[in-house]
């Protein structure tokens, strides 16, 4: 299931491509980011042969890339190399680089790519997915992700800026579903949308968000490791289509005070082996297979939320009337909640999970949303009644832990060290705390601000 790639893919691609010397090759980290090398040509069809060759170290780094000794993977093994493999697919061309270059996605070898294949969040995925498949479900899912298009220079406060539109002008408003400025972004929107074409990725309907540079494209929904390896494409290709046009593209949960966040909805469905959707029904609510689940998800929901929400900045999102919810909720066609039903056809029932920020480990997110599932179909959990009109009405103030308490509720979690093990939880809790004691000893532009000439 790990689906390493056979050597004739490279075969193949060197053959159509000689024009490409450049290969990025990338593992993704357990905070999201892509890390590997770049090689030459004449190494490629070695790695495909016999693997690569990564630092231990590599699955040990904080979101800023640097070691964390306390996971075990650094010094006491002697920053170890272990064996990762070319996965099968993700070998393609970078049509925005203006040398001609491609890339392939790694992942470490289950037995050779020890010690630290342990800890690679995909491995954390597949192990998931493959406890639903012995119960007799297969996941199907989406992954749908907000982000900004940003200026590459700062405001003259040194602050972020949206990138200027078509028409040069900075934009300013909302204007959520607005079609001209769709329009105005159509160079950026063609060579995306062509690079998703050519990477073989599904991606489908562009949306303008719910603040000035702000933006959705939907991602087709297939098999849950599919879905997430294309996620995890997707990312890299905004990030590189957007540089290519002088801007960036930024995944932060929340880079505007005063406008909305930036989430990662993730739509999920349980198939049968034949594919039928077993959350299918008349009932606009779902079958009761799908209530369990929802119930499941709403009982992990606290335990696993420092997986969906990750950074301290994670936790700026959670704001009233902001499209981001504030509590372990369910609803049917309706965007103040947790998890939503959306209403649509009978056969497309499935729950759309609202919690993430656009700055998770899709991996990681979506395993704890199927290990969520799982256990409340195993319990028959009672998801109770589902809310009617505004969510946020409802939420009671820390029905969602902060960030701190989000660490703590992790380290607890019998749940967590179920669902990963406790080899895998002692990295990335040892990560999250050595990134939490690093934040908070940095003192900012807002400490002096608040506190230099009033105290």
């Amino acid at each position: 299931m790990h689906g390493f790639a056979d050597v004739r893919e490279a075969e193949q691609f060197l053959a159509d491509h000689p024009e490409i010397d450049a290969f990025e090759v990338y593992l993704v980290d357990l905070a999201g980011i892509s890390r590997g090398k770049l090689l030459r040509r004449e190494e490629v069809l070695t790695v495909y042969r016999h693997g690569r060759p990564l630092p231990a170290s590599i699955l040990a780094l904080t979101v800023n890339g640097e070691d964390v000794d306390e996971t075990g993977l650094v010094w006491d093994v002697a920053d170890a190399d272990c064996q990762a493999f070319p996965l099968a697919g993700s070998l393609t061309v970078l049509p925005w680089r203006k040398v001609p270059t491609a890339a392939f996605q790694l992942s470490l070898h289950p037995q050779s790519g020890q010690p630290a294949a342990v800890a690679d969040p995909r491995h954390a995925l597949i192990r998931v997915i493959q406890s639903l498949e012995q119960a007799g479900f297969y996941p199907v899912m989406a992954v749908e992700l907000e982000f900004y298009l940003l200026d590459r220079d700062d405001d003259p406060f040194g602050r972020p800026q949206p990138a200027r539109l078509g028409d040069g002008r900075r934009p300013h408003s909302p204007q959520v579903y607005g079609v001209r400025e769709l329009a105005q972004l159509e160079p950026f929107l063609a060579d995306l949308y062509a690079a998703c074409k050519l990477q073989r990725l599904p991606a489908r309907t562009a949306i303008s968000e719910y603040a000035p540079g702000q933006v959705e494209i939907t991602l087709e929904h297939g098999p849950a490791l599919l879905a997430l390896d294309q996620g995890i494409r997707y990312k890299r290709l905004v990030k590189g289509v957007a540089d290519a046009h002088g801007m960036q593209a930024c995944f932060m949960a929340k880079p505007f005070a005063e406008h909305a966040g930036s989430g990662m909805h993730l739509h999920v469905s349980l198939a049968d082996e034949l594919g039928h959707n077993l959350f299918a029904s008349d009932d606009p609510h779902g079958s009761p297979l799908l209530r369990h689940g929802i119930g499941g998800l709403l009982t992990t929901l606290s335990d696993a939320l420092l997986l969906f929400c990750p950074h301290a900045n994670s936790y700026r999102r959670f704001r009233a009337h902001s499209y981001a919810p504030l509590a372990p909720t369910w609803g049917v066609n309706n965007r103040t909640v947790s998890m939503r039903i959306p209403g649509g056809l009978p056969d497309s029932r499935h729950v759309e999970h609202r919690i993430c920020g656009a700055d998770a480990n899709p991996y990681l997110a979506a395993a704890c949303v199927l290990a969520g599932l799982l256990r409340g179909i195993s319990e028959h959990s009672d998801p109770g009644a589902p809310i009617e009109g505004n969510g946020y009405a409802t939420a009671q103030p820390g029905a969602l832990p902060n960030w701190q308490q989000a660490l703590a509720r992790a380290r607890h979690s019998a749940w967590l060290h179920q669902v990963f093990g406790d080899e895998f939880m002692k990295v990335w809790l040892a990560i999250k705390e050595a990134e939490q004691e690093a934040y908070m000893a940095e003192v900012g532009e807002q400490d002096w601000r608040w506190y230099r000439y009033t105290i």
